[in-house]
């Protein structure tokens, strides 16, 4: 019973679960916490002065966000999904939003084992994958992320064609100013640099084709990268769109308070669930009409 009441408080609040909003609220504020602790920590003059209180923050953000991690891990079993007790809880550790679960505390807790390395302060940065934990509790962020998952076949076209229009543009305007101007554009690698800033029309400047076929094609890589850019920002508005006047037109279940397309995303797996089919008896066989013998 304490196991499945817990499993219920470290998920995304329900309507009327006053104990898992406050959880919620209370893990949003610490994340929001470490966001601030984490730029502030960057101005030398604030982390001389205030390191103490900076590093306290640290110690207790690593307390709250691994016994959120362990409290996950623990309870998972009373969910259908997850209900085996070493598989299931491998499966949920293997789900993205745990992952980040697992990173965000990496580092502090490295730091507090005395783990002194170089690379410590790089993974540091791995702080700020905190954020990323507001997905699990903002619903415009799953809202997004519903999004995203229903229109990924489309934006991995457009990336893919965006990446074939990189190279090609590259080749291209390395082979044609190569000849003219072979520091700027000594390899294609480099000229990469050209195509991106001038696909995304940014242009800053420090790589400009001099010949005219440089510039002409220059000029059609330009009004492509418009063309271009322009495709996943009109394809996820419109998914978006689709799936906030879908959530508005379906209510939400009164149990868990989740809509239709969200109560469809967060179900258990199709091979977790235990489908009975049943099978209509079998028709008993006619039987022939007794004969009877006239009567005398």
């Amino acid at each position: 019973m304490l196991q499945r009441r817990i499993w219920e408080i470290v998920e995304v609040a329900k309507r009327g679960d006053r104990a898992s909003a406050i959880f919620d609220s209370t893990i949003l504020v610490f994340i929001t916490l470490n966001v601030v602790g984490v730029v502030l920590d960057s101005m030398e003059p604030v982390r001389l002065r205030y390191h103490p209180w900076l590093h306290r923050l640290e110690m207790l953000s690593l307390v709250v966000f691994g016994s959120e991690y362990l409290l996950r891990l623990w309870s998972c079993t009373k969910d259908p999904r997850y209900r085996h007790p070493v598989w299931g809880r491998l499966k949920l550790a293997r789900h993205p939003m745990v992952v980040i679960d697992l990173l965000a505390v990496l580092p502090s807790l490295l730091g507090f084992l005395g783990v002194d390395l170089i690379f410590m302060r790089a993974l540091r940065l791995l702080r700020l994958l905190r954020v990323a934990k507001l997905a699990r509790y903002l619903a415009a962020m799953r809202t997004f992320g519903i999004v995203l998952r229903s229109r990924r076949e489309e934006l991995v076209l457009v990336w893919a064609v965006m990446i074939l229009m990189l190279v090609m543009a590259s080749c291209l305007m390395y082979y044609v100013e190569n000849p003219a101007q072979p520091e700027t554009f000594r390899d294609i690698p480099s000229t990469m640099w050209w195509a991106v800033a001038t696909l995304t029309t940014v242009g800053y400047g420090d790589a400009v084709p001099i010949t005219g076929a440089g510039k002409l094609l220059a000029s059609a890589v330009a009004i492509l990268g418009l063309a271009l850019f322009a495709m996943p920002a009109g394809i996820v508005g419109s998914a978006f769109m689709e799936v906030m006047q879908d959530q508005r037109k379906r209510p939400a279940c009164p149990h868990c308070g989740l809509s239709p397309l969200e109560a469809v995303n967060l179900a258990p797996a199709p091979e977790t669930v235990q489908t009975q089919v049943a099978y209509a008896p079998t028709p008993a066989e006619p039987q022939p009409d007794a004969e009877f013998e006239p009567v005398q």
